[in-house]
């Protein structure tokens, strides 16, 4: 397992133990929606990330780290309306930001943070689309 797969491992399973999350998205975050999805729900976007090591006194690295940016969708369809959409971004940004939460092994969360929250309509003019950017610090402990 990747600290990539660890890390959304880790963002999906506090999502759904989440209280105000999982009462109007129930099980419903997924890695890629299918496509007969209910909504609302929760789909995880893009990812990108940078090394974060800690080289010590320069002899190699003595930490070995990556500062991982990831995506959350949130996807409600309620005749346009960005409300519900905007309590669901709520719900999410308050599970996540500074969220004491643990990675699968070898890999440690040393920090996450919400750094964006957005909400905008869709096109289809029914659809509400909600995103939120978590960064997080991860250390590599192998």
């Amino acid at each position: 397992m990747s600290a990539s797969q660890a890390l959304q491992r880790m963002i999906v399973a506090v999502l759904k133990a989440d209280a105000a999350v999982s009462a109007v998205m129930g099980a419903r975050v997924y890695d890629e929606a299918p496509t007969d999805a209910v909504f609302p729900m929760i789909e995880i976007g893009a990812s990108d990330f940078r090394p974060d090591d800690d080289i010590g006194d320069g002899s190699g690295p003595c930490i070995v780290g990556r500062e991982e940016t990831v995506q959350i969708d949130v996807w409600h369809r309620d005749q346009g309306r960005r409300g519900p959409c905007r309590a669901s971004v709520d719900a999410v940004y308050a599970a996540l930001h500074r969220a004491d939460a643990a990675l699968d092994d070898p890999y440690a969360l040393v920090a996450i943070t919400v750094e964006l929250a957005r909400v905008m309509g869709d096109p289809d003019g029914i659809t509400a689309h909600g995103v939120v950017q978590v960064t997080a610090v991860v250390e590599d402990r192998s």
